[in-house]
């Protein structure tokens, strides 16, 4: 499902989310609003993107948003003028959320703007990103709560982590050779990304 917000005192226009025509939405997944989905992205069964608060909510080139997914945000406007520290910076524009090329939420994560997760991170299943910064390239084990920090590139959140104080997050392991993990998140990227060339292929909407 996908249609526009409503105008609010927070929002003062009614927006189509803008959906590149190489990804797929799945029917019962919805996508609301202030919302850009990019290239070969797939949007799982029971995903909720929902840009009708704060936005806009950006999902770049073949990320996928899994099954159960939240992305959703505070808001981003009142009245007219933005709330600055709802807003983040991607290529010098300012959004609520955004969600870097080759990035995989697993089933039932939540991303609350403002975040950011940058390329070719993997954010384990229930997971929650609020307030945050996840660097390029790093895994996000299931079950972490990530709260008011930044993540440096190349590093991992230990399963069941809660994160709310920024040293320990300086303090995160690197991403090794050894890292179980490491290779993980390519695997999960060329099945979705094939997942939404074939949905598409197929005519399933």
């Amino acid at each position: 499902m996908m249609h526009k917000n409503v105008v609010t005192d927070f929002s003062d226009r009614a927006v189509e989310p803008s959906v590149d025509p190489t990804a797929y939405v799945h029917p019962l997944a919805a996508v609301i609003g202030n919302a850009v989905i990019g290239k070969r992205v797939m949007v799982s069964p029971a995903a909720s993107v929902r840009g009708d608060e704060g936005g806009p909510l950006v999902v770049d080139d073949e990320a996928n948003v899994q099954d159960g997914v939240i992305i959703h945000a505070l808001e981003t406007q009142h009245e007219g003028h933005e709330i600055l520290k709802n807003l983040i910076e991607h290529n010098g524009k300012r959004c609520a959320v955004y969600v870097g090329k080759r990035v995989s939420l697993a089933h039932q994560a939540q991303i609350h703007g403002p975040a950011y997760v940058g390329d070719d991170t993997f954010v384990g299943m229930q997971s929650l990103v609020f307030k945050s910064t996840i660097g390029k390239g790093c895994v996000v084990e299931p079950g972490c709560v990530l709260m008011g920090v930044t993540v440096g590139d190349g590093r991992y959140v230990p399963c069941g982590t809660v994160l709310n104080h920024q040293s320990d997050a300086d303090n995160l392991p690197a991403i090794t050779d050894d890292y179980a993990f490491k290779d993980l998140n390519k695997g999960v990227v060329h099945v979705n990304t094939a997942l939404a060339d074939g949905y598409n292929k197929a005519g399933i909407k």
